[in-house]
C-alpha cells in the first residue's frame, strides 16, 4: 500500500506515528521527547561506550525498530533496493553536522515538532532557523548542487545496517555488555518490547509515507507541494491533543524538566545547520534511518556520521545543557550553549556552504 499518493493517507500515517510517540511518552520516555532521532542515537552512542556522559546511555529500541521496520516493509513491498557510491565521505561529514546542530538545539526536527506541540516556545524559535537552513539548501539545489548518482550494488550490502541493529538488540536483551544510565534522560524509557514495536510501526509508516521534515519544507519551496507537510501535521495534532489531555502542554521558554534551553540565537543557528545539512544529504535524521533500512548504503554512512557526531559532542563538550531545577537549592538553572558548541556550530555551517557550492552536477559547472 502506498501512503504517499493522497493527503488523507499521509495524514493517517502522521496520526499513527503520533500515536506511537504519545504511547512511548506516556509509558516512560523522557518528558517532551517521546521520539527523538538525535537524542536516541546519542543515547545509543553512550550505550556502546563511544562517549562517557553517564546521564545519556541507553540502547534505544526505537532506533533499532525504525531501521528494521523500514527494511521489512520495503522488502515485503518490493521497494528494497541496495544502492551505494554517492559521495560517502561528504555524507559522513553531513551526518556529523546534523548531529552537532541537533545537540546544540537539543533535539532533531522530529523532536522540534514534538516540543512545539507541548508549548515549548524555544522550539518555535528554532523552527525559524530550520526553515532558513532548508531554504539555503534548496537554493543550492537550484544552483546545481549534487553529490552524484548512487549505483545499484549487491543486496547484501544494503542489509549491513539492519543486521548491525539486530546485533545491538541481541546485546541489549541477552547480555549486560551495553551501558545504561541510572539517572538522567538515559534512565527514562518505555518498556523494551513496547519501544521496539513502536519503532517498527513508526519505521514502516515513515517508509511508506516518505516522511521527511526537511523534505516537506523543501518541496514547498521547490514545487509548492504541501503533501509531505500533511504527515507532519497529523503527528503534530496527535501530540498536541496528547499534551493537552495529560497536562503536559506548558507554554513558555525556561521550563524545567523539558531538556531545552532559551539561548535563542543558537537554537536558530543549530537548527539552521540541521536544515541546511539535511537537504544536502537528501533527508532529515529520520529519513536517513529509513533510507538506510530500505537499502541505501549512502544513508547508512550518514547514520554512522550521526553516531560519530554524537560521540564528538559529548567527548568535546559541544552539547548544550537544558534548563533544570537545582536539587539542593531548588533554584532554576537556565540551560546554555557551550563555547565549544558555538564554535563547532559556526564551523558546521561554513562546511555546509563549502559542500553546497563546490559539488555540482556536471551540466551546472
Amino acid at each position: 500500500m502506498n501512503l504517499s499518493d493522497s493527503k488523507k493517507k499521509l495524514a493517517l500515517a502522521g496520526v499513527v506515528c503520533g500515536l506511537v510517540a504519545a504511547c512511548l511518552a506516556y509509558f516512560g520516555n523522557p518528558a517532551n521527547m517521546a521520539f527523538c532521532i538525535a537524542c536516541f542515537v546519542r543515547d545509543m552512542t553512550g550505550a556502546l561506550g563511544m562517549h562517557q556522559a553517564e546521564a545519556v546511555m541507553y540502547a534505544r529500541p526505537e532506533i533499532i525498530g525504525l531501521v528494521l521496520g523500514a527494511f521489512l516493509i520495503s522488502f515485503a513491498t518490493k521497494e528494497y533496493r541496495a544502492t551505494a557510491g554517492s559521495s560517502p565521505m561528504i555524507r559522513f561529514i553531513l551526518g556529523i553536522v546534523i548531529m552537532v546542530g541537533s545537540l546544540i538545539f537539543l533535539g532533531c526536527p522530529l523532536r522540534m515538532v514534538i516540543r512545539m506541540s507541548a508549548g515549548d516556545l524555544n522550539a518555535w524559535i528554532a523552527l525559524i532557523g530550520f526553515v532558513l537552513g532548508v531554504a539555503t539548501g534548496t537554493f543550492a539545489l537550484k544552483k546545481g548542487f549534487s553529490l552524484g548518482r548512487a549505483h545499484e550494488t549487491n543486496k547484501e550490502s544494503g542489509m549491513v545496517l539492519p543486521v548491525l541493529m539486530v546485533g545491538v538488540l541481541i546485546l541489549l536483551t541477552c547480555t549486560s555488555l551495553l551501558k545504561a544510565s541510572e539517572m538522567g534522560p538515559g534512565s527514562l524509557h518505555a518498556p523494551i518490547i513496547m519501544s521496539l514495536i513502536g519503532g517498527l510501526i513508526f519505521g514502516a509508516f515513515a517508509q511508506k509515507s516518505r516522511m521527511c521534515f526537511a523534505g516537506g519544507i523543501r518541496d514547498v519551496i521547490l514545487m509548492k507541494n504541501f503533501d509531505l507537510l500533511t504527515v507532519i501535521g497529523g503527528l503534530f495534532v496527535v501530540m498536541l491533543i496528547f499534551n493537552l489531555a495529560t497536562g503536559r502542554f506548558i507554554v513558555g521558554f525556561n521550563t524545567p524538566g523539558i531538556i531545552a534551553h532559551s539561548d535563542h540565537l543558537w537554537n536558530i543557528l543549530g537548527m539552521y545547520a540541521v536544515g541546511f545539512a539535511a537537504v544536502l544529504a537528501g533527508g532529515c535524521p529520520l529519513r536517513q534511518l529509513i533510507l538506510a533500512g530500505q537499502g541505501s548504503s549512502d544513508s547508512a554512512v550518514t547514520v554512522l556520521g550521526l553516531f560519530f557526531g554524537a560521540a564528538l559532542c559529548h567527548n568535546l563538550g559541544l552539547a548544550s545543557s537544558g534548563t533544570a531545577l537545582n536539587a539542593e537549592t531548588k533554584e532554576l538553572v537556565a540551560g546554555a550553549v557551550t563555547t565549544n558548541g558555538k564554535v563547532a556550530c559556526i564551523i558546521c555551517i561554513i562546511a555546509c556552504f563549502i559542500i553546497a557550492f563546490t559539488n555540482k552536477r556536471e551540466a551546472a559547472k
